[in-house]
């Protein structure tokens, strides 16, 4: 392998340098010839000059038409259009390298254009729950079905309070490829909090039934959520306001796929490790295909099996890849677990740092 900045056999400089010496051998050939045949020196000249010329412009035209495409690429790329590519990649010259580094630019640059797009619905979907629970409960208050007692200002606080935890989380998702996102793991009991989200779930499902809902989070008010936690006095180590994104999410997407008066089942169990958990999310719905498993925690995916078939909730297949990325965050395990019935969605969180002895 050539040295970096060393001469390479394809490089630019050594194509220049060959052309003078081809340049050179062909006059002094020339002149040569013309000598032993005594051939005038002005046709020796014209022939030379003439040779030369196609020599170079063969050579030129093979340097600058890569540049031409390149200057077209980088002109499309400047304008936002980050699908075209440089065919001269595979080129072993310093135009190869910068066809690769063009390439890897607008590879780049495609890619932080998904993650702005997909910053932007991360941030309409999970917006979306506390805006309509707060909604909710003003225009009760200015229909006059609810009276603005301190138990519906402390609703409305409440939905407030979550609103901005989740403006101030998004945030951070902006800054997840960069390493830089918080996590705030504390230990705190189980049974107390996953009774807290669950409770919190209903309230806010009771506050959006009456409302049109086009913002693909359930209004079904038929499913019954059930919580088992074994032992009662279980205690995890974790982030409580990461986690409520993994559980919430998880109860929204197995209520939404869930049969007439079905259960969605919450378990807790200890996990391993101190302190660690395992969360499983059960509905009694259709189920996943084993075929989809590897794609259900994807951006934008909604699956294309019998749990979406005819269903039109105008999801953005968001919830369980935010899932995924909170459980992650904790360095734990997110995926489907085999089910008899439904789909079982299994969270193992690792719990408590362990140190080296």
């Amino acid at each position: 392998m050539w040295a970096s900045g060393g001469l390479r056999p394809f490089s630019v400089k050594a194509k220049l340098g060959t052309l003078v010496v081809v340049s050179v051998f062909i006059t002094t050939g020339l002149v040569v010839v013309a000598l032993k045949t005594a051939t005038e020196l002005r046709f020796i000249t014209v022939f030379s000059i003439i040779a030369t010329l196609l020599l170079t412009q063969f050579v030129a035209h093979s340097l600058t038409a890569p540049l031409d495409e390149m200057n077209t690429v980088a002109r499309s790329i400047s304008e936002g259009d980050y699908t075209r590519r440089v065919r001269g990649a595979g080129r072993h010259d310093e135009l190869g390298d910068l066809a690769v580094t063009i390439n890897r630019m607008a590879d780049e640059l495609a890619a932080q254009d998904v993650q702005r797009k997909e910053l932007v619905a991360n941030v309409s979907h999970e917006l979306r729950t506390p805006i309509a629970g707060l909604r909710a409960v003003l225009e009760n208050v200015v229909d006059g079905v609810m009276r603005p007692d301190a138990e519906t200002m402390r609703t409305a606080l409440k939905q407030t309070e979550r609103l901005g935890r989740l403006v101030e989380t998004l945030l951070d998702l902006s800054r997840l490829d960069n390493g830089v996102v918080p996590l705030k793991a504390l230990r705190f009991e189980v049974w107390p909090y996953l009774s807290g989200v669950l409770k919190e779930a209903n309230m806010s499902v009771s506050q959006r039934a009456g409302l049109a809902s086009d913002s693909g989070s359930h209004t079904r008010t038929d499913v019954h959520l059930h919580l088992d936690v074994s032992p009662p006095e279980l205690t995890a180590h974790a982030d409580p306001e990461r986690l409520h994104q993994v559980v919430a999410n998880l109860i929204d997407n197995a209520v939404k796929h869930s049969p007439p008066h079905g259960r969605v089942t919450v378990r807790a169990r200890r996990g391993a490790y101190p302190q660690s958990l395992v969360l499983e999310v059960q509905d009694e719905g259709p189920g996943i295909p084993r075929s989809e498993w590897h794609r259900v925690f994807e951006r934008f995916n909604r699956g294309d099996g019998p749990r979406t078939k005819g269903k039109g909730d105008g999801g953005t297949g968001l919830g369980l890849a935010i899932a995924r990325w909170a459980v992650d965050l904790h360095g734990g395990r997110i995926a489907v677990a085999e089910s008899e019935r439904g789909c079982r969605i299994r969270v193992s969180l690792p719990g408590e740092p362990r140190t080296q002895s």
